[in-house]
């Protein structure tokens, strides 16, 4: 049964950042982010937030930068939106699967064109 509280609670999570990241946050150095995923610890200490961010890599590392400036303040408005005891502490991470993706895709469009030509 908290197997499926942790993962409404991490679904509620991701859609309060996102809301959050997207509408309050002000600094210039955050550049175009997505939410991908929160996992969130079985006690709900600890919520593990995953970012895919455009740009290049000195971008990424700007951002992630401001967002951990930032962090204090969306876990205080996090506590406000949501109804817990105690609001999970917030790790962000890179995702880079996304990345990956289109990188796999890109290579198997090169095979497939390739493959036509010969």
């Amino acid at each position: 049964m908290a197997k499926f509280r942790t993962g409404r609670v991490g679904e509620q999570i991701k859609k309060e950042i996102s809301g959050l990241i997207q509408t309050e946050l002000k600094d210039p150095r955050i550049g175009f982010i997505t939410v991908t995923g929160v996992d969130v610890t079985n006690d709900l200490s600890l919520a593990r937030v995953y970012l895919s961010i455009l740009g290049s890599e000195e971008q990424k590392e700007e951002t992630l930068h401001a967002i951990g400036r930032a962090k204090g303040f969306l876990r205080s408005e996090l506590g406000r939106r949501i109804r817990l005891r105690h609001t999970p502490e917030i790790e962000f991470r890179f995702d880079s699967s996304i990345e990956y993706g289109s990188h796999i895709e890109a290579l198997l469009q090169q095979i497939n064109r390739e493959s036509r030509e010969s």
